[in-house]
């Protein structure tokens, strides 16, 4: 009886605390002309955007030369910062994962998860990594291929150059997006407080997390995804306009057609906003894996199928093998080791750092239902090993047909990566329809980018959608329309002010940012940590109250038996 009275006080408690939370957040926001959004997020992110195209514009060189001063001091002198967090983010996971409060469930005791594992799995890798893996999945291994990385050494330069690759798309980034959206999720749906990432930082600020400060908070959000999301996406349309260039010589790769295919994919991609999560993104995930399967298949059977097999089973075993050294590995020292782990290395967790916020709250959002355990293992390593494969027949196809056309490969990766993939398909020697085979492979990929495109762009949309609307899970449909429109103009605009060049100058604006988001996020952890261990206990009580009625209801039937 006294454990039915406590759970009964707990959610009694539970429900005051919504009320609260309720009428302060929501209170300020402004919903008239059918719209329902946070003034302050959405005017000063919007302002802020409109403020920083301008000074591009204006001063697009100057722009570039300071961010890539910024970049370079960040990953020259706080490169320990980004190793050691990341490294703790991952340690931290394993602990949830593995310790009790792996038992907890996200959304309480009786919370189901929303989607099929399938669905889940498909939204983590195409939110999370899927335009990424298509334009970096040649390039990447190519570059160690016929580069020196100091990491994952090996007699074979295929096995250290792929491995090298895992390292920058396995399970560290992973682990940055683990921990962040179980604590997103968990403050969301456990604590009952908006899904936004001002109520983290609740145990610390409490009330005052829905005022400036969390605005504040939910700002840095905004720009983080939008600056993030229209870069990738300035980075994907190149790629899908050297798709369309090979597969149509007369269509030029310029400018101008990639803003038009911007303004296409957008209009796409904002049909799916509309439809939600559970139609939109859903199916546009779904169908992404399933063509990015078959895509991957042809590719390992026309492609050097015994060395990618090798390759792959090589390679893996030595990612798990040199893991811990190469992961805590510190270029001490200028020279080759030090531009390969500033120019790759900590570039890629600062990126992944910086767009973590986007990515964190997508799988918050999905992940309702999953006990800690299931949750932490999943995003580890479905996402992990999927792109080790993807990467080992992508990556280890065009080692391959670089060394069989004496490094032609090389040579055009390295004047543009964009069109990397096509150019490997062209090359591949195919014995029987080898032109036929080449375009349908072309045409494949090109709408597999497209596609994932559309996916991170819906996305995004209503991840940002969700912050400037205080944390609202459903918000008016003007205004994911609006978000999902923002996010292409501000790809068009970067590229008709000055294309590849603007699209850099912006990456480098969001790799700077990556520093304070691993303090912030190291913040994050802990204060998740603290919390998870009162929501263990009251989770054990409700358990213990369930198998206390149990008890007592056999304990009845047996003496109503004798």
């Amino acid at each position: 009886m006294e454990l039915e009275q406590q759970a009964k006080a707990q959610a009694i408690e539970q429900e005051q605390l919504e009320k609260k939370l309720e009428e302060k957040l929501y209170s300020r926001n402004f919903t008239k002309f059918g719209l329902d959004m946070n003034p302050v997020v959405s005017i000063t992110a919007g302002l802020i955007i409109l403020l920083l195209s301008i000074y591009a514009f204006l001063n697009l060189e100057q722009a570039n030369i300071q961010f890539n001063n910024v970049k370079s001091f960040i990953v020259t002198n706080a490169d320990w910062v980004f190793i050691l967090s990341s490294n703790f983010f991952i340690i931290v996971a394993l602990y949830l994962a593995f310790s009790r409060l792996g038992r907890v469930r996200i959304g309480g005791v009786h919370a189901e998860p929303e989607f099929s594992n399938f669905a889940w799995y498909s939204m983590l890798i195409s939110a999370g990594m899927g335009i990424g893996l298509m334009f970096w999945a040649v390039g990447e291994p190519l570059s160690h291929f016929n580069g020196n990385p100091p990491i994952f050494l090996s007699e074979q330069d295929s096995f250290t150059a792929m491995a090298a690759t895992f390292f920058h798309w396995g399970l560290h980034p992973w682990g940055i997006y683990a921990l962040i959206s179980l604590a997103l999720a968990y403050f969301a749906y456990n604590k009952k407080l908006p899904l936004s990432l001002r109520s983290v930082f609740y145990p610390i600020f409490k009330d005052k997390v829905f005022g400036l400060l969390g605005d504040f908070i939910d700002i840095l959000a905004v720009l983080s995804c939008l600056f993030g999301l229209a870069t990738s996406l300035g980075l994907g349309v190149r790629q899908i306009n050297g798709g369309v260039s090979f597969l149509f010589p007369n269509i030029p790769n310029n400018t101008i057609i990639q803003v038009i295919l911007i303004a296409v994919i957008t209009a796409a991609a904002t049909v799916s906003v509309v439809t939600g999560i559970d139609k939109g993104v859903q199916f546009l995930s779904k169908m992404n894996i399933r063509i990015a399967f078959v895509f991957m298949v042809a590719i390992l059977l026309l492609g050097p199928t015994a060395y990618i097999i090798r390759l792959f089973s090589n390679s893996v075993g030595l990612y798990f093998n040199d893991f811990i050294s190469s992961s805590f590995f510190l270029a001490t020292s200028s020279g080759d080791a030090k531009d390969f782990q500033s120019g790759w290395s900590i570039f890629y967790l600062a990126w992944w750092i910086s767009w973590s916020p986007f990515v964190g709250m997508f799988i918050a959002r999905i992940s309702k239902g999953r006990s800690i355990k299931e949750f932490i293992l999943a995003v580890l390593i479905i996402p992990s090993l999927l792109s080790f494969v993807w990467l080992s027949v992508f990556g280890g196809t065009a080692m391959h047909v670089d060394q069989m056309t004496n490094g032609a490969l090389n040579t055009v990766v390295s004047a543009s990566v964009e069109e990397g993939l096509f150019e490997m398909i062209n090359l591949l020697h195919i014995p029987y329809f080898g032109q036929v085979i080449k375009t349908l492979l072309s045409l494949i990929g090109t709408i597999l980018v497209i596609s994932f495109f559309v996916t991170s762009s819906d996305s995004g949309s209503l991840v940002v959608d969700n912050i400037t609307s205080g944390g609202k899970l459903d918000s008016p449909v003007p205004q994911r329309v609006f978000w999902a429109c923002m996010e292409g103009f501000i790809a068009a605009v970067l590229l008709l002010i000055g294309g590849a060049t603007a699209l850099d100058t912006l990456q480098t604006a969001v790799i700077a940012t990556g520093l304070p988001f691993a303090i912030v996020l190291t913040i994050m952890t802990f204060l998740l940590l603290g919390s998870l261990q009162q929501t263990y206990k009251k989770q054990k009580r409700i358990r213990d109250v369930k198998q206390f009625r149990r008890l007592r209801k056999l304990t009845k039937r047996d003496s109503i038996k004798k």
